[in-house]
């Protein structure tokens, strides 16, 4: 019976494939709007004519120069980065959980980048962006280490179940070391404070380029396990059955999340609700094919993380929103919505 519905499955992501690849066009042709409205606007007003000579005739000793190319700019091109990895995260995380409400932060990677950062700035003393990224990125890739090494403890290994309690039962472990650290020491808790609220007004392009390799390592084995998850989504005999390693899967799968998602919380800081959001809405187009989930998660996550940092920049003009508290304003009812509307959780 497995068999027969996996056919059918097969058959009718045949049929749809020109639909969906017509979709995955369209989207991408959304983004790069997208990324253009996010250069032309800002909490400073600049005429459309300006941004575009700003972009083809840059002049430095122009003020409105400047702000395009040396502020929105690399501020659009970490959004992208970073919506992107937090997208395919998001996507995997749900598909390694089997969990269509999982979030990237279920393996404590935002308290373990936020402990990171923590420690670069308490103890180590920096204050470059530069500089604690890599103590984020290291906080993450170790939290979620040992979430996985403890989650595959067992004869059953790491299955999803255990992955998520042990997820959960180091998050709280360190967000309690993390407060116990504030708590000690306010000027570590006024420097942090800037970095936890999620943004990208302090877009450094050095950080772009630091976390970029990473991002796009973990993007190329996601997408390489697209085949894989798609056998495991039909049960774990059935993945077996069709001849797929489940503990490689599960291993490159928990890497990916720990690289995609470690690399743009420490560039961008922990931005809530857009890797479980955008899988979630992104599973409602393409249904539980990870063959086009994955790459409509790629796309769609950097569109809404582009449009809420724009809505951002211009609610409370000359001021500015942090994008995490954008993406946490609309994301939750966003979702109830989809829930609602849904009846039921997608099938993953």
């Amino acid at each position: 019976m497995t068999v027969t519905a996996a056919a059918g499955v097969s058959k009718a992501g045949v049929r749809a494939r020109p639909a969906l690849a017509l979709g995955l066009a369209a989207a991408g042709a959304v983004l790069v709007v997208t990324a253009l409205l996010s250069i032309a606007i800002g909490s400073k007003s600049i005429p459309l004519g300006t941004v575009f000579d700003a972009l083809l005739h840059y002049d430095a000793r122009i003020d409105d120069h400047v702000v395009v190319r040396d502020l929105r700019v690399p501020r659009t091109l970490l959004g992208l980065v970073v919506g992107a990895a937090l997208g395919l995260g998001g996507a995997l995380i749900q598909a390694l959980t089997r969990n269509p409400l999982a979030d990237p932060g279920i393996l404590g990677i935002n308290e373990g980048a936020g402990l990171g950062v923590l420690v670069a700035i308490g103890i180590a003393g920096l204050t470059s962006p530069w500089a604690y990224v890599w103590f984020a990125f290291a906080g993450a890739a170790v939290s979620a280490t040992l979430v996985y090494a403890v989650g595959a403890r067992g004869r059953e290994g790491a299955s999803p179940v255990r992955l998520v309690l042990a997820g959960i039962a180091f998050t709280y472990v360190l967000h309690a070391i993390g407060r116990a650290i504030l708590l000690t020491d306010s000027a570590t808790f006024d420097r942090w404070r800037s970095w936890m609220v999620g943004s990208l007004a302090s877009a450094d392009p050095a950080v772009i380029v630091a976390v970029l390799p990473f991002i796009a390592g973990g993007a190329a084995i996601a997408l390489g396990l697209t085949p894989s998850l798609n056998a495991l989504a039909l049960g774990e005999e059935a993945g077996q059955a069709l001849g797929v390693h489940r503990g490689r899967t599960r291993v490159l799968g928990a890497v990916a999340v720990t690289v995609l998602c470690g690399a743009a919380t420490a560039a961008a800081g922990p931005i809530a609700f857009l890797g479980l959001m955008v899988p979630y809405a992104a599973r409602m187009i393409t249904g539980p094919d990870y063959r086009w989930l994955v790459p409509y998660s790629l796309v769609l996550a950097p569109i809404l993380l582009l449009l809420s940092d724009i809505v951002g920049r211009v609610v409370a003009r000359p001021s500015e929103v942090g994008v995490g508290v954008v993406t946490a304003a609309l994301g939750a009812p966003m979702l109830i919505v989809l829930v609602r509307r849904r009846g039921r959780l997608p099938r993953l």
